[in-house]
């Protein structure tokens, strides 16, 4: 018990220094704020949800303790606790008849990913906007005129007005774009946790084909009525576009995943997943639709049973 204890306080104290790091604004800043879900992860992995668990209220309760009760509660809503139920999900299983675990499909973990980051980012806005959805939204304008004045400042060009049906369209968009942020964040944490917990051998799970994911059907409906809902007026409508943008990522990372599954045995496997890898990156705006099209329709479709690898292989992690 005392070694758990031990591990989960420093991880908690890690992420809670990674979380407050931000409050320098530099860019170097920004990225190591990032990962800060990235020692809980490893703590709960590598030992067990109790000592992620522990790494969760020793952070929360650090920073509750060096700034303000709310950064505890910021931490804790934001970073930790997503980060301790995405690690106790990815270790859960149950017996089989012949009594080998059945691990928790990593199909399932995914639309958790995309559930949790829609509903942290719901959170995050309810919080900002005081429990009103137009306060939320004033304080967003100002930000967002704020930040292009300051940019145009920098630029050296004489602050203008600023488009209104622009800055409106982008703070309405902002719940879609922020969940799809998250659920991009939170699956590389989850990745790199693993694998550094996979490399030091204290990963009870074994290693997973990683391109084998596809999420249930379910999530098609989800999309669907995430999708309806997304046009109605305040929070409700805020919920609906972060359910939307974090399921379109998560299908994008589903049709990722297939591509990897059909490119088997390919000659020209290596330069197609580094080409879509390089586009995804630097043209997303571009990639990840196509990508999210090709995840829905094999999720509705099954497309990855009616396009076969070139070859049988082994799976890809």
């Amino acid at each position: 018990m005392a070694p758990l204890l031990a591990i989960g306080l420093g991880a908690g104290l890690a992420s809670a220094l990674l979380f407050s790091v931000v409050i320098t604004g530099s860019s170097l800043a920004l990225v190591l704020s990032l990962v800060a879900p990235l020692p809980i992860l490893i703590a709960a992995l590598g030992w067990n949800h109790r000592a992620g668990l522990v790494a969760t209220l020793a952070g929360a309760g650090a920073l509750a303790l060096a700034f303000r009760p709310t950064a505890g509660l910021a931490c804790a809503l934001g970073w930790a606790l997503p980060a301790w139920w995405l690690a106790y999900l990815t270790l859960l299983a149950r017996p089989q008849p012949d009594g080998a675990p059945e691990w928790y499909p990593l199909g399932r973990l995914l639309l958790w990913i995309a559930a949790t980051a829609a509903a942290v980012t719901l959170i995050g806005m309810a919080a900002l906007g005081g429990g009103d959805y137009e306060s939320f939204r004033a304080a967003m304008r100002r930000g967002f005129e704020s930040f292009l004045r300051v940019q145009a400042s920098r630029g050296g060009s004489t602050p203008g007005g600023v488009n209104a049906d622009l800055l409106e369209a982008a703070v309405g968009a902002l719940p879609l774009f922020l969940a799809s942020s998250f659920v991009t964040i939170l699956t590389l944490n989850l990745w790199i946790a693993a694998k550094v917990v996979s490399i030091s051998q204290r990963l009870a799970r074994p290693w997973p084909s990683i391109a084998d994911t596809a999420m249930p059907k379910t999530a098609l409906g989800l999309l669907s009525g995430a999708v309806v809902v997304g046009f109605l007026p305040g929070f409700v409508g805020a919920l609906g576009l972060a359910v939307t943008g974090a399921l379109l990522v998560a299908f994008a990372l589903q049709g990722l995943a297939m591509l990897h599954v059909i490119s088997r045995g390919r000659p020209s496997r290596a330069m197609l997943l580094a080409g879509t890898y390089v586009l995804a990156v630097f043209l997303g705006q571009i990639m990840l639709p196509a990508l999210a099209m090709a995840g829905i329709a094999d999720a509705a479709f099954g497309l990855r049973r009616r396009f076969p690898s070139g070859a049988a292989g082994p799976p890809t992690p």
